[in-house]
């Protein structure tokens, strides 16, 4: 299964987003089953948990952007999503959807946010 995020632009700071992850290989009782995340990559910095939607349906955040993005999901496009306002500089980032399966975890390709000043 091969995810590809979307929805990655450039804007400026206080700006919205909407990234998505469409993972529609995925049988839906795998789908219901799974941990799903967003993480991003900043140049020179590791890869770091930016939110995460459990199995049973808690959201965790990233202090950091706690308030300011939102995760879900769609059972029937069997898409992941991440709702992005008032976006800061720091969250110029390349971003991944991530999906664990429990038995294999699929990462996307990454889509580039870029948040000027």
């Amino acid at each position: 299964v091969q995810l590809q995020a979307s929805g990655g632009g450039s804007v400026q700071a206080g700006g919205s987003l909407k990234l998505s992850c469409p993972a529609r290989r995925i049988i839906l009782s795998t789908w219901n089953r799974s941990r799903m995340a967003w993480y991003r990559q900043a140049a020179g910095k590791q890869r770091e948990l930016v939110a995460e939607l459990t199995i049973g349906g808690s959201t965790n955040y990233q202090n950091s952007v706690k308030g300011r993005f939102t995760i879900s999901k769609d059972n029937a496009k069997r898409t992941l999503y991440l709702q992005m306002n008032s976006l800061e500089p720091e969250d110029t980032a390349v971003y991944y959807c991530n999906i664990d399966v429990g038995s294999q975890e699929y990462w996307g390709q990454g889509t580039q946010v870029t948040v000027s000043s």
